[in-house]
């Protein structure tokens, strides 16, 4: 970071702190008391999304996942209404002088319950209105027609999921600029690579997930985290009842998926045991586009639109977890095991024209954890969750032909295999994933909270070849500690909040590799190291009423290189046991609001700019050559943007929605290693998107046959400005490599009964049939058609 920027860094930061301790000022002026405790039902089990709402007025809260709620009142007599649908309300009369815990136990209810109007939030409201950058995504309202994650997630702003092809394909995603590992995946704050390395957004079974959350640039201590460009937290149903939700969708390019969510509950004993499976299978053999290809005889080339013929994809994913809720010694515990498998035939390398035909990928991986929550423990208001964590991760790649192939299929004999070039190999890569995370959160009242946070995670990576005698074997390893601590504060009736937290990073790899070393730089570490790093950041949202809020963060992040990076994945990219962690001041400035400008009319808006002032950035380069990539490390990247959504309800039935996402990505080294001037200072980072956007309508027709169904007519627009692939300063920018812009269109439509027991989708994806790139030289799928059919009984 050069001089007057980190000038105007510090400048904001003292600035910004300034700010946060006046507003300490008024506090003294509170005179609020504060309502808080647990809702469960008969058997302990707590109860989400109950109303507890103060009886002839608009003032309400919801419960959280845990059964915990938490309300204020001015002093005096209330009468408090708590509420469910399916339990009978309870109403109490409370005179209310100094802050009180108050738990309610619900009784099950056969009649309709009148409903009780409030003016609530739910918790994906509430956090979109944290002191945070942060989005919701629910996926209740899109499962019937929703195929894959990285569809809704793909539609966020500032968020841009770059895919290699079709279904199974590697994808890039990025918040605000920040890509690739610069993002962290969480399933239930416990890291998504736990379910093994090829379990992705991608392949995730949709039924299981009731929401998703996007952290922007600043990530929140209590998920334990390295990220430096967010992170995303996928959240499962947690339903407190018994239930089946299965689905089976089919599709062009032989693509089959087929998912199963369930849970058994016996009330009485607490016992509760959830099964799970996710299947998806395709061929991918859509058509590439004027790709080059031999003519009939084989005597010339021309171009052709050949089918893909060896990208053949198939994952399962099966877990069941069983245990107990609602005992004296344990909130919840549950014992959990899963399996992951991938098998993926690889077509090409890093670019569509290197081209393979016998060349595949297969993974297997185990996974067995314990996981352990209770609320109040040890005092009132303090929640204990820890979680441990082993999966026993493979993963195999064949590489024995020697053949080189072409886009009609055929091939002639070569002396060297298709990837590396080199010997025919078998290569495996075994990296077992240990995770112990604990968290304590502690509410002191309900104006102020304490987060402890504790996250180890130990990567080995154990790699060996039965061919290729030439290849080295080796047993590394990457061991991290992360240690964070959060202080809350909430005061003004929740109109303001506070977070303040701090980060402690240690980094222990150990490495044991010295093959290729003028490639991988192993010959310049060797054996373990120990290095420790220090991260903070605050955080304030004000709130001057619906309409108009405001919200600022900053944070002083730290990423560790993982594995993959480090070590590469011994098929399309190489080993770099020399990257250095990337460090990064991330601050965002969002205005947002929810405005009800008539009776059943909603809309709610969020504008964010952002900056990233990023030091040793990572990045991938790509040896066109070979087909081969690394990871690098940039000294300097800048990155300024700005963002902007709106999204507009109608009584359930019309929701629009726009937005669009500007990132100046740039490079801030002035001088190379050798003191002479860097041609690329000031240039835009290459091969990154910097502009681009989305849009989508809804119409929702109710009882139009019947009178429990309903009719939901979608479409979505995608849209990306051209890029560069290389660096601006380099070459003729007339004739310079460039990734196009694309428009993509997609419509479906889905028709629900039996109050959404029984749902079918259509859905065309593409329907203009564009050529469509997120890379290089590595076309997308074009039109394609879908149909699903999904049933939930409950």
């Amino acid at each position: 970071m050069n001089t007057i920027s980190r000038i105007k860094m510090k400048v904001f930061v003292h600035v910004f702190l300034l700010l946060v301790c006046l507003s300490q000022l008024s506090l003294t002026a509170q005179n609020k008391i504060t309502l808080s405790g647990k809702v469960t039902d008969q058997q302990g089990t707590p109860l989400s999304l109950v109303t507890i709402a103060v009886e002839n007025t608009v003032s309400g809260t919801y419960t959280d996942d845990s059964g915990l709620y938490s309300l204020q009142v001015s002093p005096g007599k209330h009468t408090f209404v708590v509420s469910s649908l399916g339990y009978q309300t309870i109403k109490t009369s409370l005179d209310l002088h100094h802050n009180k815990t108050l738990d309610f136990k619900l009784e099950e209810s056969s009649v309709n319950i009148s409903p009780v109007e409030v003016y609530g939030k739910t918790q994906s409201q509430q956090l979109r209105e944290s002191a945070l950058s942060v989005n919701t995504l629910d996926v209740k309202p899109v499962i019937n027609s929703l195929n894959s994650l990285n569809e809704l997630v793909n539609r966020t702003s500032g968020v841009k999921i770059r895919e290699e092809g079709g279904v199974g394909s590697d994808f890039d995603l990025s918040i605000n600029g920040l890509s690739g590992n610069s993002v962290r995946y969480f399933i239930d704050g416990v890291p998504l690579d736990s379910k093994g390395s090829y379990v992705t957004l991608a392949n995730l079974p949709v039924n299981l997930i009731d929401r998703v959350e996007i952290y922007k640039g600043v990530v929140p201590a209590s998920l334990g985290t390295d990220a430096l460009g967010g992170a995303v937290n996928i959240i499962t149903q947690a339903e407190k009842k018994s239930f089946m939700d299965a689905s089976y969708s089919i599709g062009s390019f032989h693509t089959h998926r087929a998912n199963l969510n369930a849970q058994f509950m016996e009330q009485h004993t607490g016992l509760v045991v959830r099964p799970a499976i996710g299947i998806s299978y395709s061929k991918n053999d859509y058509r590439m586009k004027d790709v080059q290809m031999r003519n009939e005889t084989g005597d010339q080339f021309i171009y052709g639109t050949p089918k893909r013929f060896h990208d053949g994809y198939f994952s399962l994913l099966a877990q069941i977890e069983a245990g107990i809720t609602g005992k004296f010694w344990a909130d919840e515990f549950f014992v959990s095991a899963s399996y992951s498998k991938t098998d993926k035939e690889l077509q090409t390398g890093s670019i569509q024209t290197k081209v393979y035909g016998m060349a595949e990928r297969n993974s297997d991986a185990w996974n067995v954890s314990v996981r352990y929550n209770k609320y109040n423990f040890m005092t009132e208001g303090m929640t204990l969750k820890a979680t441990l964590s082993h999966t026993w991760d493979h993963s195999i790649t064949i590489d024995t032909a020697y053949r080189k192939y072409y886009w009609d299929g055929g091939y002639i004999v070569s002396q060297r295999n298709e990837i590396r070039g080199n010997e025919p190999s078998i290569r495996h890569y075994k990296r077992p994933l240990t995770i112990v995370r604990v968290n304590l959160d502690y509410q002191l009242d309900g104006h102020h909270g304490l987060n402890l946070n504790y996250h180890m995670n130990r990567t080995g990576n154990d790699r060996y070849d039965d061919l290729d005698q030439s290849f080295e074997p080796s047993n590394d390893a990457v061991t991290k500690h992360i240690i964070g601590l959060t202080y809350s504060q909430s005061f003004f009736d929740g109109k303001m909040q506070n977070v303040f937290f701090a980060k402690d990073y240690v980094n222990h790899p150990n490495i044991r590799q010295t093959d290729q070393s003028t490639v991988t730089g192993s010959d310049k570490v060797q054996g373990s190291t120990t290095k420790n790093y220090f991260g903070y950041g605050t955080g304030l949202r004000y709130m001057f009423f619906d309409p108009l809020a405001v919200k600022v963060s900053y944070e002083h992040s730290i990423r560790l290189p993982i594995a993959r990076e480090l070590l590469g994945n011994g098929t399309t990219i190489y080993a770099n046991v020399v990257l250095k962690p990337e460090k990064s001041n991330n601050i965002n400035l969002a205005l947002f609001g929810t405005w009800h400008p008539a009776s059943r009319h909603t809309i709610y808006y969020e504008a964010n700019g952002f900056l990233r002032y990023v030091d040793n950035y990572i990045q991938t380069s790509v040896i066109e050559k070979e087909g081969m990539m690394q990871f690098v490390n940039d000294p300097a990247v800048h990155i300024k943007g700005v963002e902007g959504e709106i999204r507009y309800d109608w009584d359930g039935r019309l929701q629009l929605m726009a937005n669009v996402s500007y990132q100046d990505a740039r490079d801030q080294q002035k001088y190379k290693e050798d003191g002479k001037p860097s041609a690329t200072y000031d240039n835009h980072v290459p091969n990154r998107p910097w502009l681009f956007g989305s849009a989508e309508a809804s119409y929702t027709f109710h009882n139009l046959l019947l009178h429990d169904n309903k009719l939901r007519l979608g479409c979505t627009f995608q849209w990306v400005h051209w890029y560069f692939l290389t660096w601006e300063a380099y070459g003729n920018r007339d004739t310079k490599a460039r990734i196009p812009s694309q428009h993509i269109c997609n419509a479906n439509i889905t028709y629900s009964w039996k109050h959404d027991s029984y749902n079918i989708s259509l859905e065309c994806s593409n329907f203009l049939d564009e050529t469509a790139y997120d890379n290089y030289k590595l076309q997308k799928p074009g039109r394609a058609f879908f149909a699903k059919f999904r049933v939930f009984i409950n």
